[in-house]
């Protein structure tokens, strides 16, 4: 499955370089419905929202490099499967695919619950979906 990456991993990005530089088949952008972005310290959250889009790219790795940058990217977004203190979730969703309007099942990090909640309490929601023009 790709990943869909709206922050620091998109192209252009300080994390992109150090983490998919080489490791892609594919990077188009996308678009993923039912979330909203919040500002974070130097990279954005995703939260669900089921009036929201957000603006990123989907990133397809090279089959050999796939089981590699799944770790790789757990690591880097402090995903832990079942730990309470993860800042994110990794979870499958459908991003649309700007080139052909189609659905794609892609990997998205989305903030963890209990970061989910402070964000939208207290959080600067960055309205136009695009953190790099948010």
């Amino acid at each position: 499955m790709p990943f869909f990456v709206y922050g620091t991993l998109r192209p252009g990005e300080r994390n992109h370089d150090l983490f998919l530089r080489g490791r892609t088949r594919a990077e188009e952008p996308g678009r993923l419905t039912g979330a909203v972005l919040y500002r974070g310290p130097g990279y954005p959250y995703a939260v669900e929202d089921r009036r929201g889009l957000v603006r990123g790219e989907l990133v397809t790795a090279r089959p050999e490099e796939y089981a590699a940058l799944l770790v790789a990217l757990d690591a880097l977004e402090e995903y832990v499967p079942g730990d309470p203190a993860s800042l994110y979730e990794r979870v499958a969703r459908d991003v649309v695919r700007d080139a052909d309007g189609l659905p794609v099942r892609a990997w998205v990090y989305l903030a963890a619950p209990p970061v989910a909640r402070r964000l939208r309490a207290h959080g600067r929601l960055i309205g136009s979906g695009d953190w790099r023009t948010g």
